[in-house]
């Protein structure tokens, strides 16, 4: 079970040896009490900038056909070069947090009227100074001739200046799916029974950045220090757990089964 915002709170109140809360006075915290729920808040948002492509992160459950297709789709148009990261969004601050611009995928595979041997492939990352050196003018003066432009396959991706579009090179010829992995920020925490999306086992690590933001405002400079390094330990270790974790097998060349 997910550890809940009064949960957190009162860990850190209790560490602090200050009155805890209850379910019904939550909401209306003032003091020291009011302080803490802020920082428990401050705490997972530093948590989402400092690895914000965390699993626990992801906008969505990865591809139902294949878990490495990533967790968010979009079909490309025969002849358009630029799409939208999120579909509706009206500004940036509704965009994804976050965007894994190296596991970008194209595939043809549920796209209609298409039939094996189907198109499935990795795109590569091109940052937009190299795309507008090495391939914008020639795909500017393809694009020129209009009915007669030689669109194909897409073997790039590019990052909008804005960092809101992607844009596919060569544009294509028809339409594919484009596989991505995106992220989002956390919800912040508001009532009391609210819970974090982070597993229990990392709770820790909030409590730990809570309790950094409370020693400081108190400036008890020892306690805020270590307050920082039990959090600075808890990313590494969670880091180290889920982000490319090393398989046994890669690190000797004893079989484990």
């Amino acid at each position: 079970m997910a550890t809940s915002y009064l949960t957190l709170t009162n860990e850190v109140l209790r560490e602090l040896n200050e009155v805890q809360l209850t379910s019904s006075n939550f909401t209306s915290a003032v003091g020291i009490q009011a302080f803490v729920k802020e920082a428990v808040n401050r705490a997972l948002n530093d948590i989402a900038n400092e690895e914000p492509q965390l699993p626990f992160f992801a906008a969505a459950a990865s591809g139902e056909t294949d878990p490495f297709y990533g967790n968010v789709t979009v079909a490309s148009v025969a002849g358009t070069r630029w799409y939208l990261l999120k579909a509706g969004s009206s500004d940036i601050t509704t965009d994804y947090s976050s965007i894994d611009w190296d596991d970008f995928y194209i595939t043809t595979i549920g796209v209609s009227g298409e039939s094996a041997p189907y198109v499935s492939k990795g795109l590569k990352f091109v940052s937009l100074a190299d795309w507008r050196r090495y391939l914008r003018d020639s795909e500017n003066a393809d694009d020129a001739k209009g009915s007669d432009a030689s669109h194909g396959e897409p073997r790039y991706v590019i990052r909008s200046p804005d960092h809101r579009k992607f844009g596919l090179s060569p544009i294509p010829d028809k339409v594919y799916n484009v596989h991505f992995y995106a992220y989002v920020k956390p919800t912040p925490l508001s009532a009391h029974s609210d819970t974090i999306v982070l597993p229990d086992q990392y709770s820790n690590i909030i409590i730990a950045r809570t309790r950094y933001y409370v020693h400081q405002f108190k400036e008890n400079t020892q306690q805020a220090a270590f307050a920082l390094d039990d959090y600075k330990k808890g990313m590494r270790q969670m880091k180290s757990n889920l982000i490319n974790p090393q398989p046994k097998s890669m690190t000797d060349d004893r079989i484990y089964f």
